[in-house]
Formats: structure tokens, sequence, C-alpha cells
């Protein structure tokens, strides 16, 4: 009896080669071997559409996000347009002393006890805040991902050392060390972002650490390792894209804790005195709680809703990292 082969039989379905983790992947899991037909041939069942832009996607679906976002992009509009509606400098005495909310037109927010603009000082001091916590984030994260990346990459004594300096940061108050820094030094919003910066990173290294010694014995990581690929190849390729997400939600409270520590330092009277901001318009206006309470009530309020509304955005972004949270509204 004569077998007949066809050409079919002896076709060999290969995976596509459109990279080497594809094929190892391939070849570990079986699917492709040579001299073996291929048992993917068959067609797989029609699935859903995906969203490409799921973490966008959920975050608009989010009332808390959507909130907190159109607050702050009203900030930020605010703080880039100061000198288009303010072009002279908010320190300048422009108007009569104490003049109330809504009292003249020229001034809808009033004047201070030296007759400054509140208006200017809020859309002025928007930029100082934001300067501040952007900066702070910024170093914080870049120092805290470098030595945390470190202490749970290599292990060992590398992670002792590391996570004995974290410790130590740790269990140091942080304003306090702020406000012995800047006060020897020169206190200017440059210096007083990196200080507050370069006392925040404990947090984000605790969590890479965390991130790193997780993902370490991953099968992506032990893939690259076994193909050859370099050891800063590996953590900045490889591992540290996957532990992104909590460190961009650490950066969002790490921005609204700076941007409440600088308007402590300014409240203190340790901020910079060449420019205005609201922890130095609340402080400016203590002395006058009960005969003129919008000095103080009208920058705390503002600044209170631009920390919530961080808040809010933070909260959201954990919603939408995660996928098991995601979907879930605020």
């Amino acid at each position: 009896m004569s077998i007949d082969i066809t050409s079919r039989a002896l076709d060999i379905s290969r995976p596509p080669l459109s990279g080497w983790r594809q094929q190892l992947g391939s070849v570990l899991l079986g699917r492709w071997a040579p001299g073996r037909r291929s048992q993917d041939s068959t067609e797989a069942p029609p699935r859903a559409p995906r969203s490409n832009w799921p973490v966008a996607r959920s975050l608009f679906h989010s009332p808390g996000a959507v909130l907190g976002l159109s607050v702050l992009l009203f900030v930020v509009v605010m703080a880039l347009s100061a000198n288009f509606w303010y072009p002279g400098d908010p320190l300048d005495m422009v108007g009569q002393p104490l003049l109330e909310p809504f009292q003249e037109w020229q001034f809808p927010l009033g004047t201070d006890a030296l007759g400054r603009d509140l208006a200017a000082g809020i859309v002025h001091g928007a930029r100082v805040s934001l300067l501040v916590g952007i900066t702070a984030a910024l170093v914080s994260v870049v120092v805290g991902t470098l030595i945390g990346a470190l202490a749970g990459f290599f292990g060992g004594r590398v992670d002792r050392v590391l996570t004995w300096l974290i410790e130590i940061f740790q269990t140091t108050p942080s304003f306090l060390l702020v406000v012995v820094v800047v006060s020897i030094t020169q206190s200017t919003v440059g210096i007083i972002a990196v200080v507050i910066g370069l006392t925040s990173w404990d947090t984000v290294a605790r969590l890479v650490r965390a991130e790193f010694r997780a993902l370490l014995g991953a099968d992506f990581v032990l893939a690259a390792r076994t193909v050859g690929y370099s050891t800063p190849w590996i953590i900045s390729r490889e591992i540290l894209p996957n532990a992104l997400p909590p460190i961009i939600i650490t950066a969002s409270v790490i921005v609204a804790s700076a941007i409440l520590t600088e308007s402590s330092l300014s409240f203190l009277g340790v901020g910079d005195p060449n420019n205005i901001s609201w922890g130095s318009m609340i402080g400016s206006g203590r002395d006058m709680l009960r005969s003129a309470l919008y000095l103080t009530a009208i920058p705390g309020l503002v600044l209170v809703v631009t920390v919530f509304s961080l808040n809010l955005v933070g909260d959201a972004l954990i919603r939408a990292l995660n996928p098991r949270l995601r979907g879930r509204t605020l």
C-alpha cells in the first residue's frame, strides 16, 4: 500500500523572527522544533478588541482623575501665562493696602498689608510651587531608582550597605534636615528643590529595590542572561521598564509633598525671599487672621486644592496601572 505524502504534511510552521524572545519562548514551550509539525496551525478563536491605551482609558473613565487632571492643567496654564496676565513683579506695591476681594476690579483678590496684588502672587506663586515639586520629584526618582536598582540587582554586601544608607535617611527627619541645609546654604528656589529631592529619595529606593528583587528571577531576565546581555542592559531595558508603574505613582506623591514642604519653609521665613510663593503669602498674612482672613485663606485654599488634585491623580494611577484594579472608578 502506497502512502501519499503531501506537501502540507512536511510543512514546518516556524515562529515569526521578530525577536530573540519569541524564538526562545517558542523553543522552550515546544511550539516549534525542526522536523516537527506545528500544533498551532489551527486558527485561534477571535478575541475581543483591546484598547491600545488602557491606562489613558482608565484615567478618563475615572471622575476623580478627570477632576484632578483638570485642576492640574489649570494650574499649569496659570503658571505658564503668569507674565501675560501680570507682567510686573508680584512683590511690587501697586495699590492701597488691605483691599478686600472684589472691592476694586483691578485687584479681584484684594491686596495685602503692603499693597501687593494678591492675584498676581497666586499666579506667580504657582510657578515656584510647580518648579519645586517637579524638580524635587525628578531628583528623588533618579537617586532612589539608581540606589534601589543596585541594591536589588546585586544583593549581598552591596544590598546590605545601600539598605543601611536608606535606613539612615528614613530615620532622619526630612523636614528638619531640609531646614538645616537651606539655612546653611543660599535660599534659592533651585537649591530648595534639590535639597527636598535629596531628602525624599529613600521611599523610591526601597520601592525599586523590592521590585528588582521580585523581578530578578523572572523568565525574561533569565533569558536575557542566557543570551549574554550585559548587566546595564538587563537593568535598564529588562527590569526597570517593568518597575516603572509604582515609580510613577510614587513620583506624584513626592510632587505634592515637595509643594507642601516648600510652602512650610516659606511660611517659616527660610524660603527664597526674591520669589513669591503660596507659603510666603500664607506666612505674611498670619498676623492678621482676625482682621484680614482672606490673606491666608485664599493662598491656603489654592495650595490645598492643588495638593488634593495631585492625590486624586495618584490614586487614579494606582488603579490604571494595576490590571486587577483597572476599571474601578473613584
